[in-house]
């Protein structure tokens, strides 16, 4: 088998259940006595070893296995989590996570985590020295290895679960598995045969033991009790079907041949229960479901028939260029269009119109092909969040609101670093230590919300603590001192001005450099990327109340609707979504104000800007016009009006880049080829706006 064309897979599933532990992992520590939790994770890093033992990383395999370990103990209730338990296994997850990068970059995934495994075997053993492991919570002694298949051992419960389930009309069997001598992965084999035994029932107990099967401790036969709702010639017939299996015996079982096969089983039970005896209603209660129950939910549909898969991966190169092609189809279409109105056939027009409306739902299909939810992004923040409060000995209460809410895969590649450096310098600078709240009167847990919604082609994310706010005085204290800002600036500075000085270059208001912020570089990095994304970001804060960040991105930057206008010898486009509205001006209206050119609007007054200047564009003066058009222009709160000589029309645009040749151009966002042919330049109103 060739291992290298099921590697991109093996990462994909790697990462998706990584993130599923973390996030089980984060909500166990809030119900630390909730099993069906346990179980979930159980299944999951179980799993992820299955798959790395396949794929032949014995490392993450392994410490995966100690993992599992634990876990086993906890979910049969032999264990009780605590905080030494979870810290350990957390470093475990970020340890399999650094593997996992290292695979994706090549490498093989190994890495020096004897450490963590110490930590895991002392948990399993019930000698850690944190946590203050008592006789109570400490884990049963380890199990006399069976001497061979004939010498499967199992305890009481394991015992009348085999006979509760054949009393219930289950198919428990006892079967003899062995793996041709010249098979080089024997471990990988038996995963297979377990991984296939498990989708059609439940694996009471194997001999070897699947710790040493994994390892390879066995010659190349092993032995299992099943309990399934298949044929025993089905299993069988399976079982032999998977490649490099020698031979599979299988023999059903009923009460007297299970009662002969397990003839020393009370005497192991009982030697079992005094070392560690299980709670009396364990094997009853209602709570926790026997294997036999777990046989009949794991049990395949009648016919053997599962639901198909309704997903598939798909590489996101594979999109980028579906989207280069769609943009060159949008170009020839408004060619066309052009052609069409000029040849002015009824035939090729109506061609041409079913064309347009085709391309139009293909283009909708595409931009919908590439949006994803937000939520891939959020969802790696609660760990880091929790990380963060326990190193700040600060209670924080994450609350994630809208991660369904979607954006393009281009914006939600980029953003995830901004929003944790905010996230970050929430946590850190935001809200106060637990003794402040308590002094403030304040609930000793510190709320900090992270929200995502839609608002007309926009994605706006906030993000709001409850904490001691922003002080003024101390931002322009600190811009004062930085040269930042000038005296005779400050007094006049609204709060709005003050608190955007927070994303000067270098600009911080921290006391003490950590490792969490304040080293200086301020939040100058998080606005240039925003702004790099057409986007906005703003800050609120009510000292004492707390503070929020808005950031506004546009829903995608492939493919956007614009206004095409005409000024002198030039064409341009201006993004819809930044239009508030189009108008009509007489040189009259036009004020000077403080040195700055002002037209009246809706009972105020908004800077007019003129495009022909700005661009030092021929051909075209509103100096020389009685009346002027304008467009009204909005960031944020914000208004400005640029003077155009004239309208073209809307139009759907791609936005192609300026390249690495041409050097940035303040006010152009990129450019965009016409139906004629020509290039015009996409101006950027957030330019325009200070």
């Amino acid at each position: 088998m060739d291992m290298n064309q099921y590697l991109s897979m093996f990462i994909d599933e790697s990462n998706d259940h990584l993130q599923s532990l973390n996030e089980k992992m984060l909500e166990l520590e809030s119900n630390p006595d909730d099993i069906s939790i346990v179980q979930v994770i159980f299944r999951s890093a179980h799993t992820l070893k299955g798959m790395a033992a396949t794929m032949g990383f014995e490392d993450l395999s392994s410490l995966t296995h100690q993992m599992e370990n634990v876990l086993d103990l906890v979910r049969n209730e032999k264990l009780k989590m605590q905080e030494f338990i979870f810290d350990t296994l957390f470093k475990s997850l970020d340890a399999l996570q650094m593997m996992v990068q290292d695979i994706t970059q090549g490498g093989e995934g190994k890495a020096d985590v004897s450490e963590i495994v110490a930590s895991l075997q002392s948990i399993v053993r019930g000698d850690f020295a944190s946590g203050g492991g008592s006789a109570a919570s400490k884990p049963a002694a380890t199990e006399t290895s069976a001497s061979g298949p004939s010498a499967i051992q199992l305890d009481q419960y394991q015992f009348s679960v085999l006979e509760q389930s054949i009393t219930e009309g289950h198919k428990v069997m006892y079967i003899d598995v062995a793996i041709r001598e010249d098979c080089q992965l024997k471990a990988a084999r038996a995963y297979l045969v377990f991984d296939l035994l498990e989708r059609y029932g439940e694996i009471v107990k194997s001999s070897p033991s699947v710790q040493d099967i994994e390892q390879e401790k066995f010659e190349r036969s092993f032995s299992l009790y099943y309990i399934t709702q298949k044929e025993a010639d089905e299993i069988q017939n399976m079982i032999l079907n998977l490649s490099e299996i020698d031979t599979a015996q299988v023999a059903p079982l009923d009460h007297e041949t299970l009662a002969q096969l397990t003839s020393g089983a009370k005497e192991t039970a009982a030697t079992a229960e005094a070392v560690a005896p299980a709670p009396a209603s364990s094997a009853a209660s209602p709570a926790k479901p026997t294997a036999a129950a777990d046989a009949k939910s794991n049990a395949r549909p009648a016919g053997g028939a599962s639901a198909p898969s309704r997903t598939i991966r798909v590489d996101i190169d594979r999109l980028d260029v579906l989207m280069n092609l769609l943009s060159e189809l949008l170009i020839d279409r408004a060619r066309l269009e052009q052609l069409a109105d000029e040849v002015k056939r009824g035939d090729l027009t109506e061609t041409v119109e079913h064309m347009s409306r085709v391309g139009s739902d293909l283009q909708n299909i595409v931009l919908k092909l590439r949006m994803v939810p937000v939520d891939t992004v959020f969802n790696r923040f609660p760990r880091m969040i929790r990380d963060l409060a326990k190193s700040l000995d600060k209670k924080i209460d994450l609350q994630i609101v809208g991660a369904e809410t979607e954006m393009d895969r281009t914006v939600i590649d980029e953003i995830g670093d901004p929003l944790v450096h905010l996230l970050r310098n929430a946590v850190d600078h935001g809200v106060e230590s637990t003794a402040e709240r308590i002094a403030a009167g304040k609930p000793d847990t510190g709320t900090v919300q992270l929200r995502a919604f839609h608002s007309g082609n926009h994605v706006f994310i906030e993000i709001e603590d409850d904490g001691h706010g922003i002080d003024r005085n101390k931002v322009l204290q600190k811009a004062l001192k930085n040269g930042v800002v000038k005296e005779s600036e400050a007094a006049s500075m609204t709060d709005e001005q003050v608190f955007m000085l927070l994303f000067a270059p270098g600009f911080s208001t921290a006391e003490v450099i950590s490792d969490i912020s304040g080293r200086g570089v301020g939040l100058d990095v998080v606005k240039s990327k925003i702004e790099s994304l057409s986007g906005v970001v703003a800050v609120e804060s009510k000292l004492g109340s707390g503070t929020k960040f808005s950031v506004q991105l546009p829903l995608t930057l492939s493919i956007i609707s614009a206004m095409l206008i005409k000024v002198g010898t030039e064409k341009y486009a201006i993004p819809l979504s930044s239009i508030v509205e189009t108008g009509l001006i007489r040189r009259d209206q036009v004020r000077e104000v403080h040195g700055y050119t002002m037209v009246a609007y809706r009972d105020t007054h908004i800077p007019l800007l003129s495009l022909a200047k700005l661009f030092d564009i021929p051909g075209f003066s509103e100096n020389d016009e009685e009346e002027t058009e304008i467009v009204v222009i909005r960031k944020g709160d914000r208004l400005a009006a640029l003077t155009v000589e004239d309208f073209i029309g809307q139009s759907e645009i791609v936005i192609k880049n300026l390249g690495k040749y041409l050097p940035s151009v303040q006010g152009v966002a990129g450019a965009t080829i016409l139906g004629d042919g020509q290039v015009a330049l996409i101006i950027d109103p957030n330019a325009f706006i200070k």
